[in-house]
């Protein structure tokens, strides 16, 4: 993925995943969401924006940034219609970033996690490729078919679901569970952890958009810079 965009959120920021990916030849730009410029800050890392309403950073790390830094920064009143993620994935639609990872978007929080798969439709509807890394998942959005090659994926288990609504003539072959000709839809979980039965599994459907996570229980040590591709 060149020319790579990196948003630093404020979830969970697992440190040597996040620096490998961070000080990879690949990561172009990086852009801190609030509290993840606390983890840049902690790591000596100058990122290129900086967004948010800060309600979660430190002063004396605002202070730094503002007065001894020319990173631009946009502040935010907290009172906003909008997540910090989804200001810094805005901006980079404004900037025509076309691949974008980011990373701090899963933790605890279940429905910060939810609003964050959800706001990858902003990147899907600009052209652009935006996904949600961790160490143990890969999240996406489809509007159209897709081919996994086992040797590419993330994890040996992926699990796809509609994001708005009923997805029809959904099919999948090449895996455990293959479907054909399946009207997907957001009431069951028949989707969830499937797994490659051949070297390359086939996702396709006419139409409509839905999510793909591609999962692992157990992270790769040497994972990072080049399985999010």
């Amino acid at each position: 993925m060149n020319n790579r965009t990196v948003i630093v959120s404020g979830g969970m920021l697992e440190e040597a995943f996040v620096l490998n990916i961070l000080k990879s030849e690949e990561t172009e730009f990086i852009i801190a969401a609030d509290h993840g410029l606390t983890f840049l800050y902690e790591h000596q890392i100058l990122p290129d924006y900086i967004v948010g309403d800060f309600d979660s950073t430190p002063e004396e790390i605002m202070s730094y940034y503002r007065d001894q830094t020319k990173v631009p920064i946009r502040k935010f009143n907290p009172v906003k219609d909008a997540t910090d993620t989804e200001i810094a994935l805005r901006l980079c639609m404004e900037l025509r970033r076309k691949h974008v990872l980011i990373l701090g978007a899963t933790g605890s929080r279940a429905d910060h996690l939810w609003a964050n798969i959800q706001i990858l439709k902003i990147a899907l509807d600009a052209g652009a490729d935006a996904r949600i890394l961790d160490s143990h998942n890969r999240i996406r959005l489809l509007e159209h078919g897709i081919i996994l090659r086992k040797e590419e994926a993330y994890g040996p288990y992926f699990s796809v679901f509609p994001l708005c609504g009923l997805v029809a003539d959904f099919n999948i072959s090449g895996a455990k569970y293959p479907l054909h000709h399946h009207l997907l839809t957001p009431y069951d979980s028949l989707c969830v952890s499937n797994e490659f039965a051949e070297d390359e599994v086939e996702i396709s459907f006419p139409l409509g958009e839905v999510i793909l996570m591609e999962t692992r229980d157990t992270p790769k040590d040497t994972e990072g810079s080049r399985s999010e591709e």
